[in-house]
């Protein structure tokens, strides 16, 4: 008897502890996986901090890639004449040539005859190496300021030769129009040069 009331005592006790255990674990379910909680914190840390740095850099290359922040790829548009030198300053050449050897015709005039051939000359020249030198992409300001500077001392010679003889034509005609043409060869050099040629432009927005 005394045997089998203990094997019925040693069940019961072991049946106690079971039932114990069991209503613990369901009051307290973090205590059988107390592991679990810091891997998903890991996890969600880890995957905010791509979020963060996937932003971070999709918003870096986005600013590489806008042209209107990047540096390089602005192009300043040039400031430049909305005529060229030559467009004038070829006619003006010509009738200043033209001019001396009338003049000289009649009146035989040796005076008229040189300056016509020297200041028509020199005008001519300078207008056609402007021509050239622009076609090729170049600055052409220093024959822009040549035909400035010969416009102006027919300006000064035609004004005395007006204010002696009083004569309107050819004096007073040679000394408006060279007027007119500093004006013209003043809002050249003022407004930067002549314009780029059409292929040097069409060149600069293909590469840009």
């Amino acid at each position: 008897m005394v045997a089998v009331t203990t094997s019925q005592l040693s069940c019961f006790s072991a049946t106690n502890r079971h039932l114990l255990l069991s209503r613990r674990s369901l009051l307290c379910p973090t205590t059988l996986r107390p592991k679990c909680l810091p891997i998903v914190a890991m996890s969600l840390e880890s995957g905010s901090k791509m979020k963060i740095s996937a932003s971070y850099t999709g918003g870096a290359s986005s600013a590489k890639l806008d042209p209107i922040l990047d540096d390089e790829q602005v192009v300043q548009p040039k400031r430049a004449a909305k005529i060229h030198d030559f467009c004038f300053g070829i006619p003006f050449g010509g009738m200043v040539l033209s001019g001396g050897l009338i003049g000289f015709i009649f009146s035989r005039n040796p005076a008229t005859l040189g300056s016509g051939i020297l200041f028509g000359g020199a005008l001519l020249a300078l207008s056609t190496f402007s021509l050239k030198i622009w076609r090729q992409g170049k600055s052409s300001l220093p024959f822009i300021l040549g035909q400035a500077a010969l416009a102006a001392v027919l300006l000064w010679k035609n004004l005395q030769t007006y204010l002696v003889t009083k004569k309107v034509f050819p004096t007073g005609f040679y000394a408006a129009v060279s007027a007119t043409m500093i004006c013209f060869y003043s809002y050249v050099l003022l407004s930067g040069g002549n314009p780029p040629p059409k292929k040097l432009k069409t060149s600069a927005t293909v590469a840009s």
